[in-house]
């Protein structure tokens, strides 16, 4: 997500809205979207609703889980009340947060980089800072990087535009509710007065934390259960729901029966490296890139070189954004290439490329690919043969492997694929692309097929 980001204060001279998110918008089917949290919430709960089979239990939660090879129990409490109850499941997956009794119970162990920082977080109201932001282009976060505080951020993001705000910032270990003027932290953040209404002040600790893995026998972890950092970037968040998609289809397909005990492991094997890599490469990294230009630079030395390196120091996040591609190259359900790695690291292009989130583009009837891709597994069959598609189809009835079969001619913008046939993942990955099935087409496409759900050994399909 773009901002503003300023030296000092707010108010200050050196401030720049470099470019990001708006970047790679083309690349996506949807372009990136501002929400507040709780509406995010609302939309979450109200979807909710929509399912029979889903039974929500608000103000509960798990105090224990204990698992055997037939199945997960797990006995919750009722929040404040004398309510309890044992539930029983084939798996539990814990999505409950950065201190999740779920994984200390599954025995899943986490680690990462404590920077031993407190930070304040405070959620207040101001219509007068509104007004005197306007001295910026429209943005939705106000980042401040400071000499003193050692490269971590202070920064403002609105909740609702025009009124309401979340402010962060680094504050002094024994910081507490009463003993500190978080008014005059903030006016000092932002260079100038102006009156304000908080609504909720908090702490919490500046650590990353990822878990060493992300499943332990038939219980799983998500979200910041699986990996925890500082509210940079919302990566968090983005990851979170990344986890929940790539895990809740291999659920779905396993207890469907096309699934596979192979395909529910690579739910960890996919998901841990990306954000291993989001937090050392990106959140760790860039909070050492500013905390070394901090340090290096300063206005009152020497500010011509000082206004140099200010504009190459902010412009450095557009890079950045190209690059964080989050992809699964490596992964054991995937026909990628030789050598592969699943990977935070990529780049951004059209081209379809087997284990990467597939482009979007046009259909000849004027839609776009991802408003027809099937609820499963679908197959684009570009100018492709009847008997291709054909042996695709009979392939995935024998495997009882729902697919969706997509054709459409092979122009217009379709032609960037570089790729007649693309198999892709009810996640909306590929699992395999390329212009033909081998020889032995039945073969070939049982294997492509089994493959992508875990049901046969590792396979060299490259070189299909």
């Amino acid at each position: 997500m773009s901002g503003i980001v300023a030296y000092r204060h707010l108010n200050n001279e050196y401030w720049s809205a470099p470019p990001l998110r708006e970047i790679v918008n083309p690349y996506y089917f949807r372009e990136n979207e501002r929400l507040p949290q709780y509406q995010a919430e609302y939309v979450l709960r109200m979807r909710l609703t929509q399912f029979e089979n889903v039974e929500a239990r608000f103000g509960w939660a798990a105090e224990s889980i204990r698992q055997d090879a037939g199945g997960v129990e797990i006995a919750i409490a009722e929040d404040g009340a004398s309510g309890r109850d044992v539930l029983q499941a084939d798996y539990a997956v814990g999505c409950d947060g950065a201190h999740s009794i779920v994984c200390e119970q599954a025995g899943i162990a986490r680690g990462g980089a404590d920077f031993e920082q407190l930070m304040v977080l405070a959620l207040f109201r101001s219509r007068e800072l509104h007004d005197k932001l306007t001295r910026f282009p429209p943005r939705s976060t106000y980042r401040v990087i400071h000499p003193d505080l050692n490269g971590y951020w202070q920064f403002f993001g609105r909740v609702d535009v025009g009124e309401s705000w979340f402010f962060h910032s680094p504050v002094p270990a024994n910081t507490t509710r009463d003993n500190y003027d978080f008014h005059a932290l903030l006016q000092k953040a932002a260079g100038f007065p102006f009156a304000c209404h908080f609504d909720y002040v908090g702490f919490w600790d500046l650590r990353i934390a990822v878990a060493e893995t992300y499943r332990a026998g038939r219980v799983f972890i998500a979200g910041d259960a699986a990996h925890s950092h500082p509210p940079y970037g919302a990566y968090g968040l983005n990851n979170g729901l990344d986890d929940v998609v790539n895990l809740g289809w291999k659920l779905a397909a396993t207890l469907k029966g096309w699934g596979s005990e192979a395909l529910l492991a690579s739910y960890s094997e996919e998901r841990r490296p990306i954000f291993k890599e989001t937090a050392e490469d990106f959140i760790e990294a860039g909070i050492r890139r500013d905390r070394e230009f901090l340090r290096r630079y300063s206005p009152e030395r020497d500010p011509v070189e000082f206004a140099r390196a200010w504009q190459q120091h902010t412009n450095a996040g557009a890079p950045n954004v190209l690059t964080y591609e989050p992809h699964y190259e490596g992964s054991p359900i995937v026909c990628g290439p030789p050598g592969g790695v699943s990977s935070a690291r990529g780049s951004h292009t059209f081209k379809a490329r087997a284990g990467h989130h597939l482009p979007p583009q046009p259909l000849s009837s004027g839609h776009n690919v991802f408003a027809e891709l099937g609820n499963e597994f679908t197959l684009l069959a570009f100018d492709g043969e009847d008997a291709t598609a054909a042996v695709f189809a009979q392939a995935a009835k024998a495997l009882q492997l729902p697919l969706k079969i997509m054709r459409d001619s092979y122009d217009q913008g379709r032609r960037a694929y570089e790729a007649k046939l693309i198999l892709v993942r009810p996640d909306r990955y590929i699992a395999w692309l390329s212009d033909r099935l081998p020889i032995d087409k039945a073969m070939g496409a049982a294997a492509i097929l089994s493959k992508s759900v875990g049901r046969v050994p590792s396979l060299d399909l490259n070189r299909f």
